[in-house]
């Protein structure tokens, strides 16, 4: 016994070794591809000058510049929002037992998105929030919109099937939809920013959005890092897990806000991007099994590794002009879903 346990103990470290050597093979590729190329000798040698381990003086000052200030954000922010919107689909896809289930099939993506759309729309700024804004009334719409659909949902099924739930969330996000192209209808000056935005990117963003969504990911994954265990029992079902001591409306709810807070940061600091939540989950799912203590930090992983390879294809595809990331994720995403899912139905 103590040597099976010694066996997936290493095999457990061999597997988040692996996760964890893409995404910083992902985060270098994407900090080294571009006009310029950089050797990723370069790129350690100035992140190791930065923390004072060596120096810099054989260091280009414009390399520094286009490392530290130009790529490095982007890539650290497309890392998050691919890490934010892939834990999120984890859960919902864990908490609903359905493979289908992500912050979109749910309606809380359209939900933020219609928050970060009135934010651009209307200019507004809550007083001692500034920046902040943004990520706040996205959260806070998303969130909104998961309540709303929980409750139509119980109003229509009192057992609150998976199926009724998801529904919901589909009419929910085709009223969203409907409102956010009503004001792009009735736009103005903002009108490229508008829909610039609601196809997704993390070009020009900077440290600041970085800033913005950082808080909102660390409470949100973990609130469902701390319910890894609650999230393994829902997959046998509410009734077991209830049997089993889990606090289930209690519970539950923790992990819809936690994905809800997810969602909602990384669609105001990135726009609609969608697939990601729905397809690196599944995929990660049919590798190594559903246990959640496995599933979450490697979704995470490679989630964050995924969005930082196809924001590099998205800038580099067709240079010297860029591709909205959401294009990519859903050329990528849509086909391979789709292959999953018929293959697994036949």
């Amino acid at each position: 016994m103590r040597k099976s346990f010694i066996q997936t103990s290493l095999n457990n470290t061999m597997i988040y070794a692996g996760a964890a050597f893409a995404a910083a093979f992902a985060i270098l590729l994407g900090i080294s591809i571009g006009a310029l190329s950089i050797p990723f000798s370069t790129i350690i040698e100035i992140f190791l000058s930065q923390i004072g381990m060596i120096s810099k003086h054989n260091i280009p000052d414009n390399l520094v510049q286009i490392v530290l200030a130009i790529r490095l954000p982007r890539v650290v922010l497309a890392f998050f929002v691919g890490a934010a919107l892939s834990l999120a689909g984890a859960a919902f896809q864990g908490l609903l037992k359905n493979p289908l289930a992500d912050p979109y099939t749910l309606g809380v993506s359209s939900g933020a998105s219609v928050g970060a759309v009135l934010v651009l729309f209307f200019h507004w700024q809550i007083p001692f929030f500034g920046t902040f804004t943004l990520p706040f009334v996205s959260v806070a719409f998303g969130l909104a919109t998961l309540f709303l659909v929980l409750l139509f949902a119980r109003k229509v099924d009192r057992r609150l099937s998976i199926e009724t739930i998801i529904l919901t969330g589909i009419i929910f996000s085709a009223f969203f939809s409907a409102l956010i192209s009503l004001m792009i209808a009735l736009s103005g000056e903002e009108l490229r920013q508008v829909i610039g935005w609601l196809m997704g990117s993390v070009a020009m963003r900077g440290w600041k959005y970085t800033l913005m969504i950082a808080p909102f990911f660390l409470i949100g994954s973990a609130l469902l890092i701390v319910h890894l265990r609650e999230l393994n029992a829902f997959s046998f079902g509410e009734a077991v897990a209830a049997h089993i001591g889990v606090d289930v409306e209690k519970r539950k709810l923790a992990i819809l806000v936690g994905a809800s807070l997810l969602t909602g940061a990384a669609v105001a600091v990135s726009g609609a991007i969608g697939f990601v939540g729905l397809v690196v989950p599944h995929i990660v799912r049919l590798i190594i099994g559903p246990n959640h203590r496995l599933l979450l930090p490697l979704s995470l992983l490679y989630g964050g590794a995924f969005l930082v390879l196809a924001d590099l294809v998205a800038r580099t595809i067709i240079s010297p002009r860029e591709l909205p990331i959401g294009v990519i994720t859903a050329l990528i995403g849509a086909p391979l879903f789709a292959y999953l899912f018929f293959k697994r139905k036949t």
